[in-house]
C-alpha cells in the first residue's frame, strides 16, 4: 500500500462507529520522510474541524516546545492512533484503538522513522506492546528505547502528552528535556 492508497482507505474507513460522529478523518501531517513521528491518541475538537493533528491548545504548546529545542514542527510527522474524534473528547476505547491502529502501523512502515515518540499513555501503551516492551508507559517515560529493525536502528520514546503540561505547567520543562533527547538522536 502506498501513501495515496492509505489516505483514501482511511478516509473511507467505517470499521468503528466514530466515523458517524466525526467531521473528518485526521490522518496526519508533516514530511512523510521525517526521521521523527509523534503519535497521540485521537483528534480533539480543533483537529476534527481542521483535519490536522495537534492544532488545539496542546498542539500550540507542542509547537512551542519543538521550536525551543530546535526541532520545528515542519520537520516532524504528527499523527494519532485513532483517526476520528471520539465524542466529547472522551478517551478512545480499546476496541477503537484496536480497529484503527493498523492504519498507524502502515504509516510507520511506509515512513521508517528513526524515532517514534508516543505522546501520552494511550499511544505509549499501544506502541510499547507493539514493540514487545512489557512495561507501563510511566515506567519508561522519557527513555529512548532502541530496537533493531529491517531498515536499521529505531527508537521509541514515551513522553508526556502536551496537554498534561496545560494542567500542570511544571511538566513543560520535563517534556522539553525528553524531546531534547530525540533531537540528539536524529543528529547522529
Amino acid at each position: 500500500m502506498n501513501w495515496e492508497e492509505l489516505e483514501e482507505s482511511i478516509k473511507a474507513c467505517q470499521k468503528c462507529s466514530l466515523y458517524e460522529t466525526c467531521t473528518q478523518k485526521v490522518i496526519g501531517e508533516g514530511p512523510k520522510n521525517s526521521k521523527v513521528v509523534f503519535v497521540g491518541e485521537a483528534p480533539g475538537r480543533e483537529e476534527d474541524l481542521t483535519g490536522k493533528p495537534f492544532v488545539g491548545r496542546a498542539g500550540k504548546l507542542l509547537n512551542s516546545i519543538l521550536d525551543k529545542i530546535g526541532l520545528p514542527r515542519s520537520e516532524v510527522y504528527i499523527t494519532n492512533i485513532v483517526k476520528c474524534r471520539p465524542p466529547n473528547n472522551r478517551d478512545p476505547t480499546d476496541n477503537e484503538k484496536a480497529l484503527c491502529s493498523p492504519w498507524l502501523d502502515i504509516q510507520l512502515s511506509l515512513m521508517k522513522p528513526k524515532v517514534i515518540v508516543a505522546l501520552g499513555r494511550h499511544s505509549g501503551g499501544y506502541l510499547l506492546e507493539k514493540y514487545g516492551v512489557k512495561k507501563k508507559p510511566s515506567q519508561v517515560r522519557g527513555e529512548l528505547l532502541p530496537f533493531s529493525t529491517l531498515f536499521g536502528k529505531q527508537y521509541l520514546m514515551v513522553a508526556y502528552h502536551p496537554a498534561a503540561a496545560l494542567y500542570n505547567p511544571s511538566l513543560r520543562e520535563e517534556i522539553e528535556e525528553q524531546l531534547k533527547k530525540v533531537k540528539e538522536v536524529i543528529k547522529n
